[in-house]
């Protein structure tokens, strides 16, 4: 096997760096994440017109670029290394996937052309704070446990005069308040045969209200999502289960490329500071002790784009993946604030912001013990794979 990346990866990943170089400054980002809707929008539709971005694991058949997962994966790189503010994960990582996988094709040819072409942006909406298990990486997803109560909490779907109409919250949602189509995880059948299935709701639906979250990373927004017997569209006619765990497979070696990017990059601010920074007449990054740190921070981030590369080319190692780039971009962006002295404990430098993403997801796709400890319950590390209830166990 040739584990290097072709020329038309190289170039993807060199186009995108120069790119984002010039327009995502630290102060750039902030005035964007600042802005009502979280993002650059003109960038947005720069990516998508120039590189094709939001389709770029999208089939060519349906408009898209028809690269694959390591593609997407080397992009989320270069975004994360500057904390881009953008629909790009929840659009390109878990919509566009389960709108592949499950959608009829009259949806699949309504809808992800022009996703891939940055005309539409999607998200995936799930009760609570139940994203990393709906998606199977702390644990099993099978029973729909995640998706709240079968007569009561959660999102209830129903059918009136032919037409389904969805009922409930989901708070924390990636891109919740902006995005144009949300995926949204509902049960049917009432209490005694309740099932979790997943529909197609606009934005722009009667009866959907939608509000931005204050979030502890301003530069991955979330929305808190409320239906009132809003009308959706039925979205395949299986259980989505395993389509969901698959594609949460894909999306952990999607963040954890991001996270390796994130992490890289604060660690080379961090060199080239310790570099100009003088202490008792010379460089602090002159001193052992400073040079050790370092040294470490780097070999656990070179560690974890191994493990991110690898799981772009099998993503069942996404899982680990992810929490061993979670854990390094932890690391990193908690060693700059410390070697950048007083001015790295201020609230506004530019490393609160990767120690943040960090912190808020973990939160999000975490925690990394459960993320480690489903991991080694799927590769048969223990007696019986049985549910998140023994992966939980684990790791206390």
């Amino acid at each position: 096997m040739d584990a290097d990346f072709t020329p038309e990866q190289h170039e993807i990943r060199r186009t995108l760096h120069t790119l984002l170089a010039k327009r995502c400054g630290p102060d750039e980002v902030k005035a964007a994440v600042r802005a009502a809707p979280g993002c650059d929008q003109a960038l947005w539709r720069q990516l998508a017109k120039e590189m094709g971005l939001p389709g770029i694991a999208v089939p060519e058949a349906y408009g898209g670029v028809g690269c694959g997962p390591a593609e997407l994966a080397l992009a989320c790189e270069e975004t994360g290394r500057v904390l881009l503010p953008s629909p790009l994960l929840a659009t390109a990582a878990l919509a566009a996937p389960l709108l592949l996988a499950l959608g009829t094709e009259p949806q699949k040819r309504a809808y992800l052309p022009r996703l891939a072409r940055g005309e539409l942006t999607a998200t995936l909406a799930v009760p609570g704070a139940a994203l990393a298990l709906a998606l199977g990486l702390t644990g099993d997803n099978a029973d729909g446990a995640w998706a709240g109560g079968g007569r009561a909490g959660g999102i209830q779907a129903r059918q009136v005069d032919g037409e389904w109409r969805l009922y409930g919250e989901a708070a924390q949602v990636l891109d919740g308040h902006r995005a144009d189509l949300l995926l949204v995880a509902a049960h049917t059948g009432g209490f005694t045969r309740s099932r979790v299935r997943l529909f197609l709701v606009r934005g722009d639906a009667d009866g959907l209200r939608r509000t931005r979250q204050t979030t502890l990373d301003e530069t991955r927004a979330q929305g808190r999502v409320q239906l009132r017997e809003v009308g959706g569209e039925l979205v395949g006619d299986g259980d989505p289960t395993a389509a969901l765990a698959a594609t949460g497979r894909t999306a952990a070696a999607t963040l954890a490329a991001e996270a390796v990017g994130a992490g890289a990059h604060v660690l080379e601010r961090t060199v080239a500071y310790v570099k100009e920074r003088e202490q008792f007449g010379r460089p602090i990054g002159s001193f052992q002790a400073v040079k050790h740190r370092l040294a470490d921070r780097y070999v656990q981030v070179q560690a974890a784009r191994s493990a991110a590369y690898y799981a772009a080319w099998d993503p069942d190692a996404g899982g680990l993946a992810l929490a061993q780039a979670m854990e390094a971009l932890r690391s990193a962006a908690a060693e700059a604030i410390q070697l950048h002295g007083g001015i790295g404990f201020t609230w506004e430098h530019e490393a609160h912001l990767y120690f943040k993403r960090a912190a808020s997801d973990e939160l999000l796709f975490g925690p990394v013990p459960l993320l480690r400890a489903w991991a080694a319950e799927g590769a048969g590390l223990f007696r019986s794979r049985t549910s998140g209830t023994r992966a939980q166990a684990v790791t206390r």
